[in-house]
This record gives structure tokens, C-alpha cells and sequence, in this order.
């Protein structure tokens, strides 16, 4: 089987994750394809293949070579983000791609004219989608790209490698896929996940990332009688939202600005809710506007009075850029790895975050590997099966230096 037909059939599993689940993982439906990619590591000859009951995979493919080699691991998601449907995907390959709009299916077409990376794979093959649904490839490419590699170097034993560790898990596009996961049990010095979008990203800087919900407390009276008795909670939701400043949003901002974003808002004339998710680069920054928010409550509730408005804000993941540069060797391995196989390193930040992130705050320096996707979480997501193939070798080239060090 070669990364494309793996790819594909991982396509056919919908695996979206739930935010608004307490189960875990927070679909059912991913289990199932956890329990396909299990059957499917042992399938491949890889060694102590375990399924928790939460979701996580855990496997080793064994080392080939004695000696004091460090046992690093390489990590994906299979769940889908929330933000569109993963159900009933029909990928599409468009052959040597000419640089053309795509036609996705009728009156949906793929254009390089608001889709400019497109442009960035002329001559390549392209797995795209019908138009109606995510493709997936955040993060089953990351997923196939690992499988593919663990079953090269089997099949080419003159690379020398140490033990090395995989790990598939649920509910990483809610934030929730780290939250789990058994560092001790991994086993790992360092890891890298393959999250990351086009060829030759390398990333160890992210989001320091909190979620906000405001809750808005109202006073529901008849409208005809509403005089000085009535309080609406939806105007005091868009009260609060036209408080935060209109330029740091996520369509206002790129490279290392952060920024508010409002992700849903739900309410009636007795109460209302807006949930947003805070992010930016720098700590401090950060902090300042976990405060600004609470200091718009605090504004709101001095004019209509005590506890009108409420806020739970949580942290959920920081930038682990303080925890990987004290091990700078884990990025100049990539680096060249990168080099060794022909990709030219594109080492950014990440406007996001990874599983990565929280691991390498639990211990596992874990920084962030192009898996070739782009656009994801929509219809226009598609991958380069070119950036696959070639994921897969960086992946390969990375244990095969790390199999020398005791050369």
C-alpha cells in the first residue's frame, strides 16, 4: 500500500470531534477508527500496538541497532475539526496540477485566485475535495505519513535506528487531545507531532491560548411593559463585544499578532452567552488580555450592576517555545533532516496550537512537522500527495540520524 491509497482509505472514516462533549473522546465514531488504525499497526509488524479506552494508540517499531540511542516519537490526531462536516468524503486527484481553477463539483470551484498556495504545487498531484466537506488531511496526512514511514524503514533494515514510538490520538481540534495522553507511557525523550500545513513548515512557537465564555444575566418582561423594568441580555452581549478592539480579531492580524475571537453567541432577553477563544505569542501579552476582558466585566457590571455579567475564562495551552529552546537540538535535527531530503525549511510560528504545545509543558519536547495539508478545516482543504511523500522521508531521515549518534 503507498501513502495515497493510505490517505484515502483513512478518508473514509468520519472521526469529528465534539466541543461540547464531556465524553472522551468526545465522538464515539472516532473509536472506530482507532480501532482500524490498531488492527492496521499490527497488520504492519509494529510492536506493543495498545488502544486505551479513552482512544489513545500507542506502538513501537523496534531498533534494528545496539547501542545508547535516545527513543524519540512522532505523534498525529485522527479526529476532524468541528467547524465542518468530515462525513461521507469524496476525494478527488487532480494529476499534474496546471495552476487552473479546480471545478470541486458544480458551482464549487477551487481558485488560485483566493486560494494563492495553490500556485505552490503546479506540477503536482493534488487530493482535494468534492466541495461539500473537509478532507481531513489535518491530521490523517500526519497519520499516513508515520504509518508509511515506519513500514519503509522495515522493509529497508540498512537504516540503522533506535526505538521508536508513535501515538494516535482523539480530540485535538478542541484542544483536548494532550489532556490524556500517557507521557511516562510513551516513553519518549523528545517527539514531534505531524500537524503542521505546507511543505517545509517547522514550527516551535505557538499561541498561548485561553477560552472566555461571558454570560450575560437579563430581566425578561412583556415587551408592551418593558419601561425601566426590562433588561435585555442580547444588548448587553453586543454591549460587551463592541468593547473589545475591532482590529485584533483573527481577520485583522497575522505573523505574531494575537487577537479575541468570537466563537459563537447564543441568547434570549433573560440571558445570553458569548464564548471566545484569547491567543497571543507573548506571555505578557497574553495576561494583559486575559485582564482586559475581566476589566470590560468589571466596566459592565458597575453600570448595571453586580454579577449582570460573569466570565470563566480558562487556560488551555501555552507557547512551548520557553520549554524547546533549552533543547535546540530537536529543531536542528529537522532542520537537517530537511536538508538531506531536498525541503527547504519554512520555520514559523504557529498561528494555533498543537498537542505539542501541552506535551512539551508535560516534559516531551514536541515541536511541529509539515504534514502538507492547506486550508484546513474546510471545504477547499486539499494536500499535495508530492508534500506526503516527501513528509514521509523527512520522517525517515530523522531516525536514521538518530540511529547514528552511538555510530
Amino acid at each position: 500500500m503507498d501513502i495515497t491509497e493510505r490517505f484515502l482509505n483513512y478518508t473514509k472514516f468520519d472521526t469529528q470531534s465534539a466541543e461540547d462533549s464531556d465524553s472522551v473522546p468526545s465522538t464515539s465514531k472516532q473509536l472506530i477508527f482507532a480501532e482500524y488504525l490498531k488492527k492496521e499497526l499490527e497488520h504492519e509488524g509494529l510492536d506493543d500496538v495498545e488502544l486505551d479506552e479513552k482512544g489513545y494508540l500507542y506502538a513501537t517499531l523496534k531498533a534494528n541497532t545496539k547501542g545508547d540511542i535516545p527513543t524519540i516519537g512522532f505523534i498525529s490526531h485522527y479526529d476532524t475539526s468541528p467547524d465542518c462536516s468530515g462525513a461521507d468524503i469524496k476525494p478527488q486527484i487532480i494529476r499534474n496540477y496546471g495552476g487552473s481553477d479546480i471545478l470541486l463539483s458544480e458551482g464549487i470551484v477551487s481558485s488560485p485566485n483566493k486560494f494563492p498556495e495553490l500556485l505552490q504545487h503546479i506540477g503536482e498531484d493534488l487530493i482535494v475535495t468534492d466541495g461539500t466537506t473537509l478532507l481531513g488531511a489535518d491530521d490523517k496526512a500526519g497519520i499516513a505519513e508515520i504509518v508509511q514511514a515506519m513500514v519503509y524503514l522495515q522493509e529497508h533494515k540498512e537504516i540503522k535506528h533506535g526505538n521508536i514510538r508513535i501515538a494516535f490520538n482523539p480530540d485535538e481540534e478542541i484542544g483536548m487531545g494532550a489532556h490524556h495522553f500517557d507521557v511516562e507511557k510513551f516513553g519518549c525523550e523528545w517527539a514531534y507531532t505531524m500537524d503542521g500545513g505546507d511543505i517545509g513548515e517547522l514550527e516551535f512557537e505557538n499561541f498561548n491560548a485561553a477560552s472566555a465564555k461571558i454570560h450575560f444575566k437579563g430581566v425578561s418582561v412583556h415587551p408592551g411593559y418593558a419601561k425601566d423594568k426590562m433588561v435585555n441580555a442580547n444588548l448587553l452581549a453586543m454591549e460587551f463585544a463592541s468593547m473589545l478592539p475591532p482590529n485584533e480579531t483573527p481577520e485583522t492580524t497575522e505573523g505574531y499578532q494575537g487577537f479575541y475571537h468570537l466563537i459563537s453567541l447564543q441568547g434570549n432577553v433573560e440571558k445570553a452567552t458569548l464564548s471566545y477563544i484569547i491567543r497571543d505569542h507573548d506571555r505578557d501579552r497574553f495576561e494583559d488580555r486575559k485582564r482586559f476582558i475581566e476589566n470590560c466585566v468589571e466596566t459592565m457590571n458597575g453600570k448595571y450592576g453586580e454579577d449582570t455579567v460573569t466570565a470563566e475564562i480558562k487556560d488551555q495551552y501555552y507557547n512551548m517555545k520557553e520549554k524547546i529552546d533549552p533543547q535546540m537540538h530537536v529543531i536542528d535535527l529537522v532542520l537537517r533532516a530537511m536538508q538531506e531530503t531536498g525541503v527547504a525549511p519554512k520555520v514559523k510560528p504557529i498561528r494555533g496550537g498543537t498537542d505539542g504545545a501541552q506535551l512539551s509543558f508535560r516534559g516531551l519536547p514536541c515541536p511541529n512537522i509539515f504534514a502538507g495539508g492547506v486550508n484546513f478545516h474546510g471545504p477547499y482543504e486539499f494536500v499535495s500527495i508530492q508534500s506526503m511523500e516527501k513528509a514521509m522521508e523527512v520522517v525517515v531521515k530523522i531516525c536514521e540520524l538518530v540511529g547514528s549518534y552511538n555510530a
